[in-house]
């Protein structure tokens, strides 16, 4: 399932506790360029180990970004193959946040 950037900051902006887990799946060096607040770093390469460990909760919402949407178009595949069921991957990716939202943000 998709969420796009407007969505996603709507979501971010609503009061009380965060309904969601933000998820980045880039990679270290990326994420000191440019994230999302709320953000947490878990890159794909490391989301099948982390996850269980991580991720407990698995009815809780999970929205997951990459740079431009296709690796986190696989970890969402990843994860609902381990059971999440309300996963969420940001349609293109942080780019499309720094297009539609926050233009000031860095890019790469």
């Amino acid at each position: 399932m998709e969420v796009s950037a407007i969505e996603l900051q709507t979501l971010m902006k609503r009061s009380g506790a965060r309904p969601f887990r933000l998820i980045d799946v880039r990679e270290e060096d990326e994420f000191a360029i440019c994230k999302l607040d709320w953000a947490e770093l878990i890159p794909l390469s490391t989301l099948a180990a982390q996850a269980p460990v991580r991720l407990f909760d698995k009815d809780r919402p999970i929205v997951v970004y990459c740079h431009h949407g296709m690796r986190s178009g696989h970890a969402v595949e990843m994860l609902k193959q381990m059971g999440y069921e309300n996963v969420y991957n940001l349609t293109g990716g942080i780019d499309s946040w720094a297009d539609l939202i926050d233009p000031s943000m860095k890019r790469y």
